[in-house]
């Protein structure tokens, strides 16, 4: 069960509601969301009661975003521990929601496990509820530090690409606080360089269908006193030939084996663009993005949305002509059939660096990936001139 509480207004200055939260009112706990298919318009919470509500707005996009999709996992498994529903029925039905981004199961795993183990060390329902609780805690931190983290090397990165400031940086859907546990990931390079006085322009593509660029990475753009620029998709191509981008930079939903990189269906174009026109491709992710048991990308399954989000202009707080709010203006005929990926893949020949939390890889090869996880793993972060191309 789910619904909307505490709206406010929205405008620079104004404090943002978090991306999301856990609570624990008198009548139980509940995990609160940024109900994001609202914005810009206001900002609105969505209380989850139970793992369903939780799982439609993840479907709806109401939460959204490679890394905040495993946090809100990984909450979701602990909200049905601590209800007393089914965890394992729990767990599978989160991890299905969205099958293209790698964190939202990676979170879920985390949780379960944790309340796996607590029940086979013979804990009662509410030390095992804890334990995912706990997890999910953990792992929000986690995030938090991350995004941090990839800020710094990814400012580094561009200082070293493209020495003497001003840099105009192109990116795609968004990537920022909305889709972290912290500032973000992409987004949060570019905020790195305007804070440090770097930053000339941020050029935010729209984002068709569902305008995630134009809805919020401009919100969140304006929010933080950015200097940026929205442009429609297709302009990209003339930015670039204009002289106008110094890097693209943007996110990921799955990284594979061998480095392809899945992302918000746009992000290919870009890639190839880029590259004729001599201009750094960078992604950013941290390494919980990366899966090692996807080989490449023709291997990484593409999530297809409903077609109604092509053949509809998606406007949740506008009503025109009768349409009621949370529908759509049609703007093709009726009976059109669409095509609507939301992902796209762009191999690790077009990708100039993959920033993580541990440091930047490139070139980008299987063997870097290989070797990112294993450090990774120990903990450990990469350093200037190693073998496998890895910069930090």
């Amino acid at each position: 069960m789910a619904d909307h509480h505490a709206q406010t207004p929205v405008g620079a200055g104004l404090p943002m509601l978090p991306s999301l939260r856990w609570d624990e009112p008198p009548e139980g706990p509940v995990l609160v969301l940024l109900d994001q298919t609202r914005l810009p318009v206001e900002e609105a919470e969505l209380v989850c009661t139970d793992v369903p509500a939780l799982v439609a707005a993840i479907r709806t996009l109401a939460v959204r975003g490679a890394p905040l999709l495993g946090i809100a996992g990984a909450y979701g498994v602990a909200l049905a521990a601590a209800r007393g529903f089914d965890v394992e029925d729990a767990a599978e039905q989160l991890a299905r929601a969205r099958p293209t981004a790698v964190n939202l199961g990676y979170g879920v795993r985390r949780a379960r496990d944790a309340h796996r183990a607590a029940c086979a060390r013979g804990s009662g329902p509410a030390v095992a509820a804890a334990a995912a609780l706990d997890e999910a805690r953990k792992l929000h931190a986690e995030d938090a530090e991350a995004s941090t983290r990839m800020a710094g090397f990814g400012l580094a990165l561009l200082d070293e690409l493209l020495p003497g400031g001003g840099h105009r940086i192109l990116t795609h859907c968004n990537t920022g606080a909305l889709v972290s546990g912290g500032e973000g990931t992409a987004f949060a390079v570019a905020l790195s360089a305007h804070r440090a006085g770097r930053l000339r322009r941020l050029w935010v593509d729209e984002t068709r269908p569902l305008l995630q660029g134009a809805r919020l990475t401009a919100y969140e753009a304006a929010r933080n006193g950015m200097a940026y620029t929205l442009l429609t998709d297709n302009a990209a191509g003339s930015l670039l030939a204009a002289g106008e981008v110094d890097a693209v930079l943007i996110g990921a939903d799955r990284i594979a084996a061998d480095g392809s990189v899945a992302n918000k269906v746009g992000s290919y174009p870009l890639a190839v663009l880029a590259k004729y026109h001599h201009v750094p491709f960078v992604v950013v992710a941290p390494t919980t993005t990366i899966d090692l048991a996807t080989r490449d990308g023709a291997s990484i399954e593409v999530e297809q949305r409903p077609g109604h989000e092509v053949t509809e202009l998606m406007a949740p707080q506008v009503v025109v002509a009768g349409v009621e709010a949370g529908g759509g203006m049609p703007v093709a005929p009726l009976g059109t059939q669409a095509y609507n990926p939301a992902f796209d893949i762009t191999p690790p020949e077009l990708v100039t660096a993959i920033v993580t939390e541990r440091g930047a890889l490139s070139p980008v090869t299987g063997d870097g990936i290989a070797e990112l996880t294993a450090r990774s793993r120990r903990g450990e972060r990469l350093t200037t001139g190693e073998e496998g191309g890895a910069n930090a």
